[in-house]
């Protein structure tokens, strides 16, 4: 069987996320012509074009005719600990944080949400779908899920829309934290990509966690896609 090889332009387009995501071209910074790229990585120039132009379509890099490339952002740090705040913490990264709430739904849990949830298979969750947001891009993918007999003012807490520990708050909940993360590397397929303005295929991070009240009692399961190239998720203590 014949082994599948990458692309010469994406393992480029890779090297030079790297180099971004590491600061070595900061934000605003012109990236090496088209001739030094394809003499550093031993290419000819067309083919350093398209790993520029997937960079381009990641948000990272913008082109101007007659000028160059430059650098227009370097993925936000983005910590996971126990504290849970998606606005606090793209803010102690100086980024500014958004959300587009895309739908909510009433529906029966699975047998896999319920255990997460430490509730009966089929009981009532509101299931939360949304768009995060780093100085106006796109970075995250999420779908949240709520138990509604344990919340069952939730729904109305979060049309509010101030946020998540607000609507928390209003329910009594004044502290809650992350009790499990689990991370894995996958593709962004076709609904994530379309809403992550991503290429189908772009590398994501994909998160899965439970978040708790003081009790330890779980209140959020929480689904993620990150985008790989605009987050660097962060383990904290």
């Amino acid at each position: 069987m014949a082994r599948k090889t990458t692309p010469v332009w994406q393992a480029i387009a890779r090297d030079l996320r790297t180099d971004i995501a590491e600061g070595r071209y900061a934000t605003g910074a012109k990236l090496p012509t088209e001739a030094a790229l394809a003499a550093r990585f031993g290419v000819n120039r067309h083919t350093v074009r398209h790993a520029l132009s997937a960079l381009v379509e990641a948000g990272l890099v913008r082109t101007r005719r007659g000028s160059g490339a430059f650098v227009t952002a370097r993925p936000a740090d983005y910590p996971i600990g126990r504290r849970v705040s998606f606005t606090q913490n793209l803010r102690r990264a100086g980024r500014l944080p958004g959300r587009r709430l895309l739908s909510t739904e009433e529906r029966a849990a699975t047998q896999d949400e319920a255990e997460a949830l430490a509730i009966a298979p089929g009981a009532p969750v509101l299931a939360s779908h949304s768009v995060s947001l780093a100085d106006g891009a796109p970075v995250a993918l999420a779908e949240a899920l709520y138990p509604l007999e344990r919340l069952p003012g939730i729904a109305g807490a979060l049309a509010e829309g101030h946020g998540v520990t607000w609507a928390f708050a209003a329910l009594g909940i004044k502290d809650y934290t992350r009790a499990s993360t689990r991370i894995t590397a996958v593709a962004a397929g076709a609904m994530q990509a379309l809403h992550l303005q991503v290429s189908e295929g772009a590398p994501l991070l994909w998160t899965r966690s439970v978040n708790v009240d003081a009790a330890g009692v779980p209140v959020e399961f929480g689904t993620t896609w990150w985008a790989g190239d605009r987050i660097a998720l962060t383990l904290e203590d």
